[in-house]
């Protein structure tokens, strides 16, 4: 099959897709669409983000719909507003051609009112955000009991946002003699789980493997110093003067941190996490999908669901704890057949993280080096180059200009007016790079156990504290608690382990009276802090064993029990109150929570 012609789509579909430029359906559209148009059948589409998958549901959806009835036929629930909004545009786009047409986008941070009274005309699909729509369902505003098909769109981004209790309460509001058409990038166990329990004997439609990714994606990885990450950050970018990105980071804070050190060093980059409110939040895409902004600075949840084309890198500053997530990032890039760029800034603790990614993806990574000072600056003066070489030239606007421009430049050869021409950017460039220091790590087997035998980091101190999975708290609000507290950046808090009753951080070493002396004072769910310094930067005789069994080597696939044997990609989840009492404990702490030479 060469044309949707050849699919069986109804002729005004055609052409509503022919006028938006369409003419060759994608992998998961031939294989997706015949199957939803000739069965009445539930199915599973595994595709990577970008590869067509609105089109896949959403034109079969719109043949079967009977838009002469006023009733809600169709649902579909995806993870994010942004994404809620171009699935209603795209359907709109593919049913123009069709009468009495009423596709209604439900979410949040906007008017609940305004989207009842649009249902309450005759939606006959609603596309939907799974919060608003439980709310929606808890207002008794939304009649699901007419609904012939549900589409659960990123089912794995919606799940990896916790939006496990309202997917059961809306699926089941809707009746049982229904389709659901499940689609995801990957397959994990909760996605499984709704399968098994919402869908009858799905048809199961695939492109790639599970959990893979998308194979017009160059996997690079960088291994720096944790104390270079920043330096190593701006090269990269500076290194590609086109670039069209998204910075991956961890945490809120360190998101923040990471795109206002940009806007100060000139970058045209803002930010995108979970404390902006929906109004600076849609500002902020609004520049981005505009490319008025160059870089967006992101966490994975608030990325989570955007629909952003011609993205050309995704670099991860730190990478995720999840395979799903290194997935869902890198697939940002690389949209709709074209390729893209996939770069990791990486420590020597790392480097055995991406041997795992490369195993369970099944993708070679690339190690790179981390450009020098020379190579930034022929980047740089090249991409001027072209600009002036491709720069289109309006002649009758500049016509009244051009005899006093030659008459000032008339002194100048043509040698000598090229040269002082690109010098205005490149000597910007130059003279920052000039003495620029090469900042690139030895990975090899050597330099990694020499690594070992103290800290790897060994600008930082790694700490204890006496809280931990058992007390209700992970690394995020452990981060926040430091930062908090001690006034320290994020920027400069290294690896935090989590513990059941007690954890480990690394914070940069100029900093640890300040921790100890804020830290100490401070209590968490009423249970007063305890911090001690576990091992210093140069106490060899105790940090290599707490990095060798406390670590990253355990949780990245190091030794261990036969369960840490495995890569932390491939563990279960669980949630620490199905395992733990989750009572606030009272009394002193055992003997066995002191940090111990052991770990």
């Amino acid at each position: 099959m060469n044309n949707f012609e050849a699919l069986g789509i109804d002729e005004k579909i055609v052409k509503a897709i022919t006028d938006l430029g369409f003419e060759t359906p994608s992998p998961i559209q031939e294989k997706a669409i015949p199957a939803l148009l000739n069965e009445t059948t539930d199915l599973v589409g595994l595709a990577q983000t970008g590869t067509g998958k609105t089109a896949a549901f959403g034109i079969p959806l719109i043949q079967k719909v009977d838009f002469n009835s006023k009733k809600t036929q169709a649902l579909i629930l995806c993870p994010t507003r942004e994404l809620c909004v171009q699935i209603t545009k795209d359907l709109t786009n593919y049913s123009k051609y069709f009468q009495g047409t009423n596709i209604v986008p439900v979410y949040g941070g906007a008017s609940i009112e305004t989207q009842i009274k649009l249902i309450q005309r005759g939606a006959q699909i609603i596309v939907a955000t799974p919060g608003r729509m439980a709310d929606m369902i808890r207002r008794k505003k939304a009649d699901l009991s007419e609904v012939r098909w549900v589409v659960l769109d990123e089912a794995d981004e919606m799940l990896d946002m916790g939006f496990k209790d309202e997917l059961d309460i809306i699926l089941d509001t809707t009746p049982k003699e229904k389709n659901t058409w499940l689609f995801s990038a990957t397959m994990p166990a909760e996605v499984a789980r709704i399968a098994k329990t919402f869908m009858n004997n799905p048809f199961e439609v695939s492109v790639g493997a599970k959990n893979s990714s998308a194979v017009n994606i160059s996997h690079e990885y960088y291994p720096v110093h944790a104390r270079d990450r920043y330096l190593a950050l701006k090269r990269l970018v500076d290194c590609n003067p086109d670039i069209f990105g998204m910075i991956f980071c961890r945490t809120k804070i360190e998101t923040q941190e990471i795109a206002e050190k940009l806007m100060k060093d000139g970058y045209n980059a803002d930010s995108l996490h979970g404390d902006l409110s929906q109004m600076q939040r849609d500002r902020v895409m609004e520049r981005f999908r505009s490319k008025a902004l160059q870089i967006l600075v992101a966490t994975d949840v608030a990325a989570r669901g955007i629909d952003v084309n011609n993205i050309t890198h995704v670099i991860h500053f730190s990478l995720p704890d999840d395979i799903e997530n290194y997935t869902h990032r890198s697939g940002r890039t690389a949209r709709a057949g074209k390729t893209g760029v996939s770069m990791a800034i990486v420590n020597m603790r790392e480097v055995g993280k991406i041997r795992d990614l490369e195993r369970i993806l099944k993708t070679k990574f690339t190690q790179k080096l981390i450009p020098n000072g020379f190579e930034v600056c022929e980047k740089q003066l090249f991409s001027l180059i072209k600009r002036v070489h491709d720069v289109q030239v309006s002649e009758q606007e500049i016509e009244p200009y051009i005899d006093n421009v030659y008459k000032e430049l008339d002194d100048l050869s043509k040698e000598e007016l090229i040269k002082k021409f690109v010098s205005i950017e490149f000597n910007r460039f130059l003279s920052y790079y000039k003495n620029a220091p090469d900042i690139n790590v030895n990975t090899s087997k050597e330099a990694r156990r020499s690594e070992n035998g103290r800290n790897f980091d060994d600008t930082k101190t790694r700490f204890f504290i006496n809280v931990g999975e058992l007390d209700d708290i992970n690394k995020s609000q452990l981060l926040r608690m430091i930062c908090d507290a001690s006034g320290v950046r994020g920027n400069d808090i290294g690896r935090i382990d989590v513990k059941n009753s007690f954890s480990f951080f690394d914070v940069e070493s100029t900093s640890e009276d300040v921790i100890l002396s804020s830290l100490n004072e401070q209590t968490f769910n009423g249970r007063k802090i305890k911090v001690e310094i576990s091992a210093k930067k140069d106490d060899s005789s105790s940090s290599g064993k707490s990095f060798g069994r406390t670590g990253g080597r355990r949780e990245f696939g190091g030794s261990g029990n036969k369960e840490n044997n495995r890569s932390s990609f491939e563990k279960p989840k669980y949630e620490s109150k199905n395992n733990f009492d989750s009572k606030p404990r009272t009394g002193s702490r055992p003997r066995t929570d002191k940090p111990r030479r052991s770990y």
